[in-house]
């Protein structure tokens, strides 16, 4: 019997890095790394960065689409790129069998901090 497809259930963000970007001496940013792990099913929901993110699928199959764009499926070595400001309609694991993990890396200003804005 497949599983039961979780809306927002918790999604599990394992922090694997944080690097302050600048020349030396001169801070201009950061990025956070994090391993983002979904149970079969789980959807993000609709949601936005106001940074930019870029990573890559590192196991299982997830629908990805930004608003505007058609949806793609990424699998596992596939990378994706989520614009700053620009609505995330689909990132969500696309078995209903298997979990999935992704690597995000934030790309963070000097002064920002908030990672993900839910939408719905």
């Amino acid at each position: 019997m497949p599983a039961e497809p979780h809306d927002r259930a918790t999604i599990i963000r394992r922090p694997l890095l944080t690097a302050l970007l600048g020349p030396r001496g001169r801070l201009c940013g950061r990025v956070e790394v994090k391993e983002i792990t979904f149970e079969p099913g789980q959807k993000t929901g609709l949601h936005l960065h106001k940074i930019p993110v870029v990573g890559y699928i590192a196991a299982g199959e997830f629908l990805f689409q930004v608003e505007g764009k058609p949806a793609k499926r990424l699998k596992a070595g596939d990378a994706f790129y989520e614009p700053a400001d620009t609505r995330i309609v689909h990132f969500d694991n696309a078995s209903d069998q298997a979990p999935g993990t992704f690597i995000a890396f934030y790309l963070l200003g000097t002064t920002d901090s908030e990672l993900i804005t839910m939408l719905e």
